[in-house]
């Protein structure tokens, strides 16, 4: 920790230090129980406790700071218990760094037949690969529960993720219930080490995106998130909805864009004022044959990759890359369904949005965001519009 970096003490706040802007973008840092988070900066998805295909030592190695874990899918059947008996979600995963979780609301609506009460959420969840189904209500209390049991450094207030198609009179009612579902949340007990964000939603329409952040912003909250995004939109839409909201949230609290995304929605969104970013992408695209570089996606299913000798990046420093692993081989892996595959197009992936997110960094402070954005699209998506 540097003589200059916000302190953390049990019991206390989470501080967010400013450390240099460039337009819109900012150059920040925040502290949790369990470490420094340098800022904008990006969180690989562990959704069940595990970034699929590598090790935390790995994801540890490609600078990633936090990582986030799934309240919905490791708060159904015994897994919060198992949870709780390996020592909470940092000594199980063997991960020592920051941990935020979701409170489940993303996961929980977009499952079928669910029923929304005042209450809360009402569900099926399967409970195995036979199709078999077992009821579960989630809750802003239960949602709360589950995440002061696992621990997390950072906790999501449970909220109504609403499709971007919903009629406003019914986003206008969802974001009424979403705030008093927040002061349920708020109102819950949490560990010493824990702090709640609240989220912002409000769907396609400008004014409620204003209306939410005012509502939300005023229980004073260490850090607040733009929900209902990535959600089907398409990136314009999105792009237009952060740059909208992010300027009304608290330049002094940590501003969290949830779900996104591409390598050129994180540069739109920090860009636009945001801090902190997570989605699967990386992780999925790399299992599915997709890689990322600076000069846009290689897809190694492609037969000109078959003799191909060269790594995936020559620039690239991650263990693939740099361990001289060629594109052929992986392709080949690919094609041989090898886990191995999996392992180093991860590894890689996540190196490349690590790297992006450093690049950023460097920008912002040398007050540079804006040539440098224009330079890395120009070469990432030179056939863009």
């Amino acid at each position: 920790m540097t003589s200059n970096s916000p302190e953390w003490t049990p019991g206390g706040g989470l501080h967010f230090q400013l450390l240099a802007t460039s337009g819109r973008a900012r150059r920040g840092r925040f502290v949790t129980a369990h470490g420094i988070v340098d800022t904008p900066a990006f969180m690989p998805v562990g959704t069940q406790a595990a970034v699929k295909c590598v090790l935390p030592d790995q994801v540890a190695a490609t600078g990633a700071q936090v990582v986030l874990a799934n309240t919905y899918h490791l708060g159904i059947l015994d897994r919060t218990q198992v949870v709780e008996r390996l020592g909470g979600l940092h000594s199980m995963m063997r991960w020592n760094q920051s941990i935020l979780t979701d409170s489940g609301g993303f996961q929980v609506f977009s499952l079928p037949d669910r029923q929304i009460t005042e209450e809360g959420v009402s569900f099926r969840f399967r409970t195995g690969k036979t199709g078999e189904t077992q009821p579960m209500m989630l809750s802003p209390e239960s949602a709360m529960d589950i995440q002061r049991r696992l621990g997390a450094d950072i906790v999501m207030a449970f909220d109504e993720c609403v499709d971007h198609n919903a009629p406003r009179q019914y986003m206008a009612q969802s974001l009424e219930r979403t705030l008093r579902w927040l002061k349920r949340c708020d109102a819950c007990p949490l560990q010493p080490h824990q702090h709640l964000f609240g989220i912002i939603q409000g769907g396609m329409e400008l004014d409620l995106r204003a209306k939410a952040v005012k509502q939300v912003t005023s229980l004073n909250l260490p850090g607040y998130a733009i929900g209902g995004v990535s959600v089907g939109e398409g990136h314009d839409a999105m792009v237009r909805i952060v740059r909208h909201t992010a300027p009304l949230m608290p330049a002094d609290q940590v501003r969290y864009l949830m779900g996104v995304g591409l390598p050129e929605d994180l540069v739109a969104s920090v860009g636009a004022g945001m801090d902190i970013h997570d989605c699967i992408i990386p992780t999925r695209y790399a299992r599915e044959g997709t890689v990322f570089t600076w000069d846009g996606k290689m897809r190694l299913q492609d037969k000109k990759f078959r003799k191909d000798r060269y790594p995936i990046d020559t620039s690239c420093e991650c263990t693939a890359c740099s361990g001289g692993y060629s594109r052929a081989y992986l392709r080949h892996l690919l094609f041989a369904d090898e886990p191995l595959y999996g392992t180093l197009a991860t590894i890689h992936n996540l190196h490349f949005y690590q790297d992006l997110m450093r690049a950023m960094r460097k920008a912002v402070e040398e007050d540079s965001f804006d040539t440098w954005s224009r330079q890395f699209l120009h070469r990432y998506m030179p056939n863009a519009n």
